[in-house]
């Protein structure tokens, strides 16, 4: 078979999970049998929580079993009531978590060029119902955290950052999740960094650590003693022995995707009609994610046409994040997603492109040589 018959069958999926050598990871769980300790706070579940909390430079770190978990047990932990601050450029778990809380989500608009909240409108949006901000930090590009802040203290409201894009980030030398009162990541298998599945809680005030462990423990604080109401969010052994697997080797997998990201720089940034994720002042990235803005006035051809295009050679990219958590029909009526012109704008246009570490550049320019083949003169 030549060389493009093989091209024109094989698969390219939008991520692929990061698996460290098989060998390690038996190694690494291999105890579990002597012990049979494989949930409840083990020795490897402990022994992540220290690593992370270094690796990622925060004080204070909670696992739990998914990043959705993390949302919802941190803003259980604050005891909030009313209205939350957040934006719909986001995937479903963020807005979910605020109303399963019973809270109000109340929606910002987004900036057209990294896609994070708009602080410019946020004050707006602030009542006297407020009680926390939920900004998202999206495709590894971070919210406004410096007015993010100045607002929160001036109206003493909660920061709870959804920092699932962000693992192994760092802005002005500080670990991501050291911003706001709290960050919730996410450690699924299509992020940069996983447990399989998992995530965390990073906070500020020691005292959380203790709230956090009650809500993900079902309130058991001993033998005979239940003294809150909380549920299962535990991050079990197996999990844990992969987030220690895979954190060894993150900074390795990280720098593989910063070649096949530039590689799409590389070929798209002067195309007209396509927006490039941009690239933030002071910030060390992680290379998550290669979205793209199709101009169809511009470009000639729509998001749509390149998602089918690619699709039809086998290579999966993803309309992320579409439709916009406002317009979900779970919502139907509930909220107007025009009021939120530059996130539903965003949403109809956006494209995210495969991207792992150990995928072939010359898959990278592949795929960009279809893109290209779609613009048409307007």
């Amino acid at each position: 078979m030549n060389d493009k018959k093989k091209n024109a069958t094989k698969k390219i999926l939008v991520t692929r999970a990061t698996l460290p050598p098989m060998e390690e990871y038996i190694e690494e769980i291999a105890s579990l049998w002597e012990s049979h300790h494989i949930t409840n706070m083990g020795k490897k579940h402990n022994l992540l929580e220290e690593k992370l909390k270094e690796y990622l430079r925060v004080d204070q770190l909670s696992l739990m079993v998914n990043g959705h978990m993390a949302l919802e047990m941190a803003l259980q932990a604050f005891n909030l009531r009313g209205e939350v601050i957040t934006t719909p450029f986001t995937f479903a778990s963020t807005t979910h978590a605020i109303v399963r809380n019973n809270l109000t989500p109340v929606f910002c608009d987004i900036n057209k060029d990294d896609f994070t909240l708009d602080v410019s409108q946020l004050e707006n949006l602030i009542t006297d119902r407020t009680s926390a901000i939920l900004p998202v930090h999206v495709y590894g590009n971070i919210c406004d955290v410096d007015e993010i802040d100045r607002l929160a203290k001036k109206y003493g409201l909660k920061v709870l950052y959804d920092a699932a894009h962000t693992f192994g980030e760092f802005y002005r030398d500080r670990g991501i999740g050291s911003f706001g009162d709290a960050s919730a990541f996410s450690f699924h298998a299509t992020k940069v960094y996983n447990t399989i599945e998992g995530g965390a809680v990073s906070f500020k005030v020691p005292e959380m650590y203790v709230d956090l462990y009650r809500l993900k423990n079902f309130g058991i604080r001993g033998p005979e003693n239940v003294d809150w109401v909380g549920g299962n969010a535990k991050m079990n052994e197996f999990q844990a022995a992969m987030g220690l697997c895979n954190l060894r080797h993150v900074e390795e997998h990280i720098a593989k995707r910063k070649i096949v990201s530039e590689r799409y720089r590389d070929n798209l940034e002067n195309i007209a009609g396509i927006q490039l994720n941009i690239v933030q002042k002071d910030l060390v990235p992680n290379y998550a994610y290669v979205p793209i803005v199709v101009d169809e006035s511009i470009f000639g051809s729509s998001r749509n046409e390149i998602f089918q295009a690619l699709a039809a050679e086998g290579i999966g990219a993803r309309k992320y994040f579409y439709p916009i958590t406002n317009s979900y029909n779970c919502f139907y009526n509930k909220y107007d997603s025009n009021a939120t012109p530059t996130a539903l704008y965003i949403s109809k246009r956006v494209l995210t492109l495969p991207i792992y570490g150990d995928l072939d550049l010359k898959e990278v320019d592949r795929i960009c040589r279809i893109i290209i083949q779609l613009k048409k003169a307007v």
